[in-house]
């Protein structure tokens, strides 16, 4: 039993080891060529990367949260109990 588990995690690790080289040799060729009409602009602000990425998403939660809450209190909804 030890030998085949042996034998098996042998086989497992020279797959991903073998994957993970071809990969690592093809990401920095397609990084180098660029597409035709690919015109990259300029980046982001540290200031407009936090507004995008961080106070945008918060922003958005609290409105549809807020409606929400709002939507709930209009409606009169009472559960009785039985």
């Amino acid at each position: 039993m030890s030998n085949k588990v042996n034998k098996n995690a042998l086989r497992a690790g020279t797959i991903t080891a073998g994957v993970t080289l071809v990969l690592l040799m093809s990401s920095p060729a397609f990084a180098l060529v660029r597409d035709d009409g690919d015109d990259p602009g300029p980046g982001l602000s540290v200031i407009q990367t936090l507004g995008l990425y961080v106070a945008a998403p918060i922003v958005l939660f609290l409105v549809i949260a807020g409606l929400v809450m709002v939507g709930s209190k209009k409606s009169d909804w009472h559960y009785s109990k039985k």
